[in-house]
């Protein structure tokens, strides 16, 4: 089949976008994550003066990151659309998110669309997959706080106890407000096959669009951040507690991801930028943490009743292109994402300037010394 003139012309615009912006990608990582790191090491006698304004700082300087990659995507073209619950009115508490999983781009999805949230960016821990450690990113992470998850049947009793023991170490001490976890412990496509098969085994439902959660994370978190009078527990660490006077874990926040026509935006595409404008979908249902059962085998089916919950809405979406209303609704309310592309270039520009102005710092040192 013979290509058009203005068909190679297309090919060829898109090829040189994804250049372009592939190559600034990287000059973005090459001076914004080295400044991040350097103005922290800078920061490190206030960390031991004042614990709280550094991490302060910290947390600002990490939201100023993740809106650097919300600003690719968002000026690509990938915005996004909310359904269900103003999370907003429970910004400033204490929430678990849990979000269903399709591609690496969920992460970035999550990434823009609480840049508008208050304080929660700033005040976020991340639970991912190990292999996350060692990418460009890792680093900041690391700093910042999330944890680190290795997968797998050898793992997950060991794993689970250094995510307890992470909880009580940093959760607190670094004024931390909402963790965020994927359940279904990986990508749609790779647990679809062995989650149907499970459920059939176990007589439970069949799902297509979500997998069956894991239960391990979901109960370490709500056993050591939930507050004693909540549930009977620990709240995670007896000194940290009443240092930060916090009222415990007091939400749980199920997060449904959408895209058109089931077709995820992975984070090449989200860098690259060659795939065709995108809106996002991304549902709330908010729930009260009292609400939700301390017993493994009750925690387990509550679980499995909101990946249920989740299919459902999917298959509403997929069928409709919109989600469904919220019960007590007649209509369902759609609120449209917004970012402020002169907030946007305020931080990218400030990125790099720090990237030129360490720059300059080392060279006059290196002068001075050779």
């Amino acid at each position: 089949m013979a290509v058009t003139l203005e068909q190679a012309r297309r090919v060829g615009y898109t090829c040189l976008k994804a250049l372009l912006r592939f190559a600034f990608m990287v000059a973005n990582n090459l001076v914004a994550i080295p400044s991040y790191v350097l103005y922290l090491i800078m920061l490190q006698p206030l960390r031991v003066l004042d614990s709280k304004s550094f991490w302060y700082i910290e947390g600002v300087l990490f939201k100023w990151l993740l809106a650097m990659v919300a600003s690719w995507g968002w000026w690509a073209g990938y915005t996004v659309v909310e359904w269900g619950d103003d999370v907003k009115a429970v910004s400033e508490d204490e929430a678990m998110v849990l979000v269903n999983h399709q591609a690496t781009g969920d992460v970035c999805t999550l990434m823009m669309c609480l840049q508008d949230k208050g304080t929660v960016v700033r005040q976020m821990m991340w639970l991912m997959d190990h292999i996350f450690k060692y990418t460009n990113f890792g680093i900041v992470s690391l700093i910042h706080g999330d944890f680190f998850i290795r997968q797998g049947k050898a793992h997950r009793d060991q794993q689970l106890v250094l995510l307890k023991e992470h909880l009580e170490k940093y959760y607190r001490s670094r004024n931390r407000k909402w963790i965020v976890l994927f359940p279904e412990g990986g990508f749609l496509r790779k647990r679809r096959e062995t989650s149907q098969a499970f459920a059939k085994k176990n007589n439970l439902p069949f799902l297509k669009h979500v997998t069956l959660p894991r239960l391990g994370a979901t109960q370490v978190i709500l056993k050591t951040l939930v507050a004693p009078q909540e549930n009977g527990t620990p709240a995670g660490g007896d000194a940290v507690v009443k240092e930060s006077k916090s009222k415990g874990l007091q939400w749980v926040i199920d997060t449904t991801i959408a895209y058109p026509k089931g077709e995820p935006v992975d984070i090449q595409t989200w860098i690259l930028g060659y795939r065709q404008p995108t809106v996002t979908h991304v549902h709330y249902r908010i729930f009260p943490v009292k609400d939700v059962p301390a017993d493994p085998e009750a925690l387990t089916n509550w679980l499995y009743q909101r990946f249920i919950e989740k299919e459902d809405l999917l298959t509403h979406f997929y069928e409709t292109g919109a989600f469904p209303p919220l019960q007590g609704q007649t209509k369902a309310i759609s609120r449209e994402m917004t970012l402020s592309n002169l907030w946007l270039v305020v931080i990218q520009s400030l990125a790099f300037l720090s990237g030129g102005m360490w720059y300059c710092i080392f060279q006059y040192f290196y002068h001075c010394l050779f």
